[in-house]
Order: C-alpha cells, then sequence, then structure tokens
C-alpha cells in the first residue's frame, strides 16, 4: 500500500535500498530518547544541583556548627550534600590533616562524577553515527540511481534523474537532523556534569581552606 504525500508515494520516498537506512536511524532515535529519558531520571535520582542547600551547610560549617552543618548536608541526600558530608567527616576524622579531607571529598566526587557520565558515550555515539548512516543511504540511493538510468535505453528522464536522488538524499536529511538533536541532548548534559563538577571542586576547597564566595558563585 503506497501512501501519497504531493505527487509522491511514500515508496517513491524511501527506496528499498534506502530502507535500511532508515530503520536503522529510526532505531537509533529510539534508543537515544531512551537513554535521554533513562539520563533525566538518574540525574533526578542522584539529585543534582541541590546547591542551596550544600551552601547552606556550608555556611554553618564555616561558623562552627559542625553538627548541624552535617545534618544539614546528610538531609540534603544530593550529590553536592554527599560531597560535602565525606569532607566534613574527613576533618573531624583528622583535625590537622586537610589532605585527608581532602582526598575523601575528591574520592567521593569521582564517584557521583563518574555515575553522572554514564551512557553519555552512547549519545555521543548518536552525534557521529547518525550522519555517517545518513550519507551511507544517500550514496547507496544514488548508486542505484544511476544504475537504473544505465540501463534505460535512449535519452534518460530529467525528472526522474532528479527523483532518484532527491531520494536518495533524504538519508543524509534524516541524519542529520538526528545529529542535530543528539548534540544538543549531549551538550545540556555534559553542561550539567561539568557545573557540578565546578561546585563540587568549589565546596571541598571552601570546606578546608574557607572561601572568598558563595557556592552559586561557581556555577
Amino acid at each position: 500500500m503506497n501512501f501519497l504525500i504531493g505527487d509522491f508515494a511514500m515508496s517513491d520516498i524511501i527506496s528499498p535500498i534506502s530502507l535500511p537506512i532508515f530503520i536503522s536511524l529510526g532505531l537509533l532515535s529510539i534508543a537515544m530518547i531512551a537513554v535521554t529519558l533513562r539520563k533525566i531520571g538518574q540525574f533526578r535520582k542522584l539529585r543534582t544541583g541541590g546547591r542551596n542547600g550544600a551552601e547552606a551547610a556550608l555556611k554553618l560549617w564555616l561558623a562552627g556548627h559542625s553538627q548541624d552543618a552535617m545534618e544539614r548536608a546528610r538531609a540534603q541526600n544530593s550529590v553536592l550534600g554527599r560531597i560535602l558530608t565525606a569532607v566534613m567527616s574527613g576533618v573531624q576524622a583528622r583535625p590537622g590533616e586537610s589532605e585527608y579531607a581532602e582526598e575523601l571529598g575528591r574520592q567521593t566526587a569521582l564517584v557521583e562524577l563518574a555515575q553522572m557520565g554514564r551512557y553519555m558515550r552512547f549519545l555521543e555515539i548518536c552525534v557521529s553515527s547518525a550522519p555517517m548512516l545518513g550519507l551511507l543511504g544517500t550514496v547507496l540511493g544514488m548508486i542505484d540511481a544511476f544504475a537504473e538510468l544505465s540501463a534505460v535505453q535512449g535519452a534518460a528522464d530529467p525528472a526522474s534523474l532528479a527523483q532518484g536522488i532527491w531520494t536518495a538524499l533524504t538519508t543524509t536529511a534524516a541524519g542529520l537532523v538526528l545529529a542535530l538533536v543528539a548534540d544538543f541532548i549531549t551538550s545540556w548534559f555534559e553542561a550539567r556534569i561539568e557545573r557540578e563538577r565546578v561546585l563540587a571542586e568549589t565546596m571541598i576547597s571552601a570546606a578546608i581552606f574557607g572561601r572568598a564566595g558563595s557556592i552559586a558563585d561557581a556555577a
């Protein structure tokens, strides 16, 4: 059954040789959406952000209310709260060894950032592979169009050739659209991870050595 779009049937837009490419791009887009939703759920579960709560706990800590600060940081149960709790625990365990507290904070930050970075590689693969898949579909479509043209006896029909080329180029367009969307999503997640990393480093330093400004200034 052919669906008509304008003067063309669906079979004219998606040729048999480009159909596997469209299927691959479709599966890739579905996987990308699934990973994106999983990443959003992951960020919510880890409770990224939470700098206001971490800022309040840090203020208590620097004001000398260490027990209240620890309780406030634990109650946050966020990425920054867990890192701050590790630093405070290190300072209390070994008061004269700032390196110990700093190392505990950095180890906790590495674990948190590693969890936030899960599945990012797949999104990067989507950005790079989608245009290549689209280009492959175009190349195969062009080969098929010229192969049919060479089999025609007599003068070639320019309209038929133009339609074949147009059909072949649709895979590149689809691949580029998918790559642009994947690039936007990847950049957004990377920005969130980078912001969390900067806040974590600022918080670790501020909890051990004091600070010149608020955590919010680092973001």
